[in-house]
C-alpha cells in the first residue's frame, strides 16, 4: 500500500528539442537523465501522456519517470495525464525544476507552497488541482534584469556555472532513494546544510 510521502512519479521539467537540451531551463530533464544513468532504464515516447516515460526500480520501489513533450508552460498536461491514469496522489509526486531564486550549485527540497513565478510548476498545480507535490529545486541563479529572464533561462550557462548546476544535480541524486522511500525530511536536512 502506498504511504504518504513515498514517491511514485518523478517528473523533470524542461523544453523538448535539441536546441533546448543544454539550457538552464532544462535542469529537470538533466536530473531525470541522471536518475536513468544511475538506476538503469530508458525513456519511451508515450503519446497518451504527452511525454516520454520510463518505469524503473529504485531500491525496492518501482516508480515512473517522466519528461513532458509539451513546452514548459504546459507541463501540467503530461504530469496530470500520467498521475490520473495510474491514480497517483499529488503528495506522491516529485517535480524537479530549475529555480532562479537559488544560486547555481544549490538544491532545495520542499513540499507545496507557491510556484515562485515558475510557469511549469504553476501549470502542474492548476492541472492537478493541488499543490502538495514535492519539489526538487535546482538553482540556476537570476539575471541582472527581469527583462532578461526569458533569454537567461533559455540559454546555456557558462561552463563554471554549469559545473555548479551539475554538482547540485549530483548531490540530489545521492538522496533520491531516501526521497522515493518517503524520507524527504532526512534528504532536506542533508541537502539544506550542504555547502560548496
Amino acid at each position: 500500500m502506498l504511504m504518504v510521502g513515498e514517491v511514485s512519479l518523478i517528473a523533470g521539467l524542461g523544453n523538448p528539442g535539441a536546441e533546448y537540451a543544454g539550457t538552464r531551463h532544462n535542469a529537470g530533464f538533466r536530473f531525470v537523465d541522471a536518475v536513468l544513468a544511475e538506476f538503469g532504464g530508458s525513456l519511451r515516447p508515450e503519446g497518451r501522456f504527452s511525454g516520454r516515460a520510463a518505469r524503473i526500480a529504485i531500491g525496492d520501489r518501482e516508480i515512473w519517470l517522466l519528461e513532458p513533450d509539451t513546452f514548459m508552460n504546459h507541463s501540467g498536461e503530461a504530469v496530470s495525464r500520467l498521475a490520473h491514469y495510474y491514480k497517483i496522489p499529488t503528495e506522491n509526486i516529485l517535480i524537479v525544476h530549475d529555480e532562479m531564486d537559488l544560486a547555481p550549485g544549490t538544491v532545495r527540497l520542499k513540499r507545496g507552497g507557491g510556484d515562485g513565478g515558475h510557469n511549469g510548476v504553476a501549470d502542474i498545480a492548476e492541472k492537478l488541482g493541488a499543490r502538495e507535490f514535492l519539489r526538487l529545486r535546482i538553482g540556476i541563479g537570476r539575471p541582472a534584469s527581469s527583462a532578461q529572464v526569458v533569454s537567461y533561462v533559455l540559454r546555456r550557462a557558462p561552463l563554471a556555472e554549469q559545473e555548479l548546476i551539475d554538482a547540485a544535480i549530483h548531490d540530489a541524486l545521492g538522496h533520491v532513494e531516501e526521497i522515493v522511500h518517503g524520507h524527504a525530511q532526512k534528504a532536506m536536512n542533508a541537502l539544506h546544510t550542504h555547502t560548496r
